[in-house]
């Protein structure tokens, strides 16, 4: 067994450890994989068998999907974070892990602790195993304690699901795998589970749709929005005239490459999500919902806000220190910064 990557964080850990297993891949054998794991994420094909079959499979989902998951968790996970920085989960439960992009994103943004006390218990849930053998190995290398020492539990992902008490859930990149009834089902079982939790879908019409229907079941089960959203109102969004969504910078491996045709050593994966707690966070005044617009002597922001509207905010020059925050502003960020730009 490979001794842990250190003193690396999860991040670049994951990437080297990744980088390992695309060596090893057979192009065509990959590519063909790779392009069925697409049609799947993609589509709406719920189904009652694992999309992660065998070995073959999960390599290839691992090298091409799971750092565009980690990055999409981990700016969720982080969005989380601003919003309840005093709050640390107890403990984490993933749902759907697979390989544990959501684990690995979860221990970059909460870091083992400091003064030597125990790390948090991580379980990953998944229903295929040759995925959860895949995540021990990688997590076996991992720099975290709390991944190290994870527990990678096969379960059927439907409506039979028990998840045990813990401080955080995870339901990353899995409800469009999953009938309805078992998708409302998973995310009351999150909900009677966790203080708090996170659902991530791609960034589609259809992945949108789905997290607005979670969101709307975790409200009614008494929980908070924390993030996107300022507030636990309604979506604003008129229902099939756009959906909410943000991006993700991830790094082309040589498979990206390889399968796409594609030249860039990057790509942004588009994702929707929504983060929830029984307690009260203290959420964004408004959100970015779109790619702020920079022009000359201005910048123009697209802002879902705690008025539970939105709106257009225009940030100019003569604005000063907020015109040079609003420069640094990104698609997704919060607004306005937390705290007071220098002047």
């Amino acid at each position: 067994m490979h001794a842990p990557l250190s003193p690396q964080a999860p991040a670049e850990a994951l990437r080297a450890t990744l980088a390992e297993l695309v060596d090893g891949l057979p192009p065509r054998q990959a590519a063909q994989a790779t392009a069925r794991l697409i049609a799947n994420y993609r589509g709406a094909t719920p189904t009652d068998a694992p999309v992660l079959r065998d070995r073959s499979d999960v390599v290839a989902y691992a090298a091409y999907r799971m750092p565009a998951t980690f990055e999409a968790d981990r700016a969720a996970l982080g969005a989380l974070a601003d919003a309840v920085p005093q709050w640390t989960p107890s403990g984490h439960t993933d749902i759907g892990g697979g390989t544990g992009a959501a684990v690995w994103a979860a221990a970059d943004i909460w870091p083992d602790p400091a003064d030597g006390a125990a790390p948090r218990p991580v379980t990953v849930l998944d229903w295929a195993e040759p995925a959860l053998a895949l995540g021990r190995e990688l997590a076996a290398r991992a720099p975290s304690a709390a991944l190290r020492d994870a527990r990678w539990r096969r379960a059927r992902i439907d409506a039979a699901l028990a998840v045990p008490p813990t401080g955080l859930v995870t339901v990353s990149y899995v409800l469009g795998e999953l009938t309805p009834a078992d998708r409302a089902a998973v995310v009351d079982a999150a909900a009677g589970a966790a203080e708090v939790v996170a659902v991530v879908e791609p960034g589609t019409p259809d992945g949108y749709r789905r997290i607005v229907e979670a969101r709307d079941r975790l409200v009614a089960a008494g929980f908070h929005i924390a993030a996107p959203c300022p507030h636990s109102a309604a979506c604003p969004i008129e229902e099939g005239t756009d959906w909410c969504h943000f991006a993700a910078r991830v790094s082309r491996s040589s498979l990206h490459r390889q399968v796409k045709g594609a030249s860039l050593a990057w790509e942004d994966e588009k994702f929707s999500y929504v983060a929830a707690t029984r307690f009260r966070p203290g959420p964004a005044t408004a959100r970015v919902v779109r790619r702020p617009q920079t022009r000359k002597g201005q910048v123009l922001l697209d802002l879902c806000r705690d008025t539970e509207e939105l709106s257009r905010e225009t940030v100019t020059k003569r604005q000063g220190p907020l015109y040079r925050a609003a420069r640094d502003t990104a698609w997704g960020d919060a607004w306005p910064p937390r705290e007071d730009p220098a002047p």
